[in-house]
């Protein structure tokens, strides 16, 4: 009776610290055998730190521009060769996710701001 109690207080205590690393780390599962990170919505998560880092540093630089940027302009800020086409389209697919998830609106000119 006694071990019963004490082991269902362990899985409780487990359950609890697998909750709470869930909501700090970002989520990963398995799309056709791959491992993929998925990106919380923004009403999901209380803030940014639930997001990889490299869509925080994303996050921030459409954050500290004066206006809508382009993907070339955040390319340009991460280091990324930005003169073939090639190589900015994860990045265009990263920034459109992150619209997709209330975190930057994109505008129709293809260019997006953060969302306040």
């Amino acid at each position: 009776m006694i071990a019963g109690r004490v082991l269902h207080r362990l899985a409780e205590r487990d359950r609890a610290e697998v909750e709470a690393a869930a909501r700090v780390a970002p989520v990963k599962a398995q799309v056709a055998g791959r491992a993929v990170l998925l990106i919380p919505h923004r009403g999901d998560a209380p803030d940014e730190t639930g997001l990889p880092d490299d869509y925080r540093k994303i996050l921030a630089i459409v954050r500290a521009a004066d206006g809508p940027v382009q993907v070339r302009a955040v390319g340009e800020e991460l280091g990324l060769e930005v003169g073939l086409r090639g190589k900015l389209e994860p990045l265009r697919a990263k920034m459109t996710k992150l619209a997709d998830r209330g975190w930057l609106h994109k505008r129709l000119d293809g260019r997006f701001t953060a969302r306040r």
